[in-house]
């Protein structure tokens, strides 16, 4: 990892923290406010370290683009929770035969930036 991209890098964990440290929840009731401010904290936490042990600069970049989307998601709508995608999981048109393959590839090429590290349900 170079210098500046690991510069980046914490400069982002800190915002996030920040963004947790100052968050109010939409409902404006304090146990909501508590709830999420777990949550922000632990889904970073969780997801820096998951990502420690990146060494490609493109995976690299594809990790902040996911973290700097969620943050502007989350601030946009008030809602540190990921979004959900609506897509049913075998709702997809297959191609000439090959049903499951074709599904779970248009599944993966479906799934918004905001959610690449999250696991399928």
């Amino acid at each position: 990892m170079t210098t500046s991209t690991r510069k980046s890098v914490l400069s982002l964990y800190m915002r996030v923290f920040r963004i947790a440290r100052t968050w109010q929840a939409q409902s404006g009731v304090s146990s909501d406010t508590d709830t999420e401010k777990k949550y922000i904290v632990q889904e970073a936490r969780t997801l820096f370290r998951q990502n420690q042990q990146l060494a490609d600069p493109v995976l690299i970049k594809r990790c902040i683009e996911e973290c700097e989307a969620r943050i502007g998601i989350g601030i946009h709508y008030r809602n540190p929770y990921p979004r959900a995608t609506y897509l049913p999981p075998l709702g997809l048109a297959t191609q000439k035969g090959r049903k499951l393959q074709a599904q779970q590839r248009l599944r993966k090429q479906a799934k918004p930036v905001y959610l690449e590290s999250h696991d399928e349900t």
